[in-house]
């Protein structure tokens, strides 16, 4: 089983978990409690944009963990969260509108539109490495995108500054 962690698009081969119920979601839950799901059941998580909403001290690392006991040995997770780094870089950009400065804001703190929709963490590449690695996964490595989905972890700003921090590691 493939799954993607917060999907809100039905594509063949991957199952869906989300929060919220909706036509495409295949299983409703919360990211940080895969009970539903046997240990070493998974062959790939998927999460885009995910992470950022739960708390680095608890929430966090308790689901890496709930996540790593799911995938099957060798499995994979592909991760994509803001990059702290790169949105820091971009609102410090000289002469940046305060609209565009609002846009980045949103991006880092979440677009608050919903209960679902605040960030309570910020992620650069080294933060995500090490919770990672503090949940037993393996090699975690940036890349640039994952291409599986039309969601945030190709998102950009203008046409050449990406707000994605992506990175896969290995059970």
């Amino acid at each position: 089983m493939r799954l993607h962690i917060g999907g809100e698009e039905a594509k063949k081969g991957w199952q869906i978990l989300n929060a919220q119920d909706a036509t495409y979601v295949d299983f409703v839950g919360d990211c940080g409690d895969l009970r539903q799901f046997a240990e070493n059941s998974i062959d790939e998580i998927y999460a885009s944009h995910i992470l950022e909403h739960l708390g680095y001290q608890e929430e966090l690392p308790k689901a890496l963990k709930e996540w790593y006991r799911v995938i099957k040995p060798g499995g994979k997770v592909m991760i994509s969260v803001p990059d702290l780094d790169a949105l820091c870089r971009y609102f410090l950009i000289p002469g940046l509108s305060q609209k565009d400065r609002f846009h980045i804001m949103r991006i880092m703190f979440g677009g608050q539109m919903d209960l679902y929709d605040f960030h309570r963490v910020g992620f650069t590449e080294d933060f995500l490495r090490e919770f990672l690695i503090g949940a037993g996964f393996r090699n975690p490595k940036r890349v640039k995108n994952f291409s599986f989905f039309d969601d945030s972890s190709s998102l950009m700003l203008g046409k050449n500054m990406p707000v994605s921090l992506n990175m896969k590691a290995v059970k």
